[in-house]
């Protein structure tokens, strides 16, 4: 079976990163895909991956293999994942990725802030920015509260 082949990891265990799915998981053939799942705004691990595998039967041979195995006091939750499931959006990484570790995601924002928007896009945002506000000093009205935001 040429067609490649996805697996769902669940329940990962502290520790057990990219770095070391990919080293573990070799072992059973090649992987074209991993894709740990992390917090957007902490860069955490949410403790389960998908990995894309260069052959469907390997995968199943990660699947039997793997599921319900025990490793560093978690049992693991392995399944073979649909071939249709798969996205190629999937195995993008959300975040930036810089000399192999994650940015994270305020030091981003910190330097698109750094760089400074154009005059017509910062009116942009100024003026969203009013609509909002008016906007709940209205519900705010409609509440009973009489109250002026700054």
């Amino acid at each position: 079976e040429n067609t490649p082949g996805t697996i769902y990891i669940g329940r990962l265990p502290h520790g057990f990163f990219e770095r070391q799915l990919r080293a573990y998981y070799s072992q059973f053939g090649t992987i074209k895909n991993l894709r740990l799942a992390r917090n957007k705004r902490t860069g955490k691990s949410q403790h389960h991956a998908f990995i894309e595998f260069a052959s469907g039967a390997v995968a199943d041979i990660v699947v039997k293999t793997m599921d319900k195995y025990l490793l560093f006091g978690h049992i693991m939750q392995v399944r073979r994942v649909p071939a249709e499931a798969v996205n190629e959006k999937m195995w993008k990484a959300g975040r930036s990725v810089k000399g192999g570790r994650i940015m994270p995601r305020n030091r981003i924002e910190r330097s698109h802030l750094r760089r400074g928007a154009e005059r017509e896009k910062w009116e942009q945002r100024v003026e969203r920015e009013e609509n909002r506000r008016k906007d709940k000093s209205e519900k705010l009205k409609e509440l009973g509260y009489e109250f002026e935001m700054p």
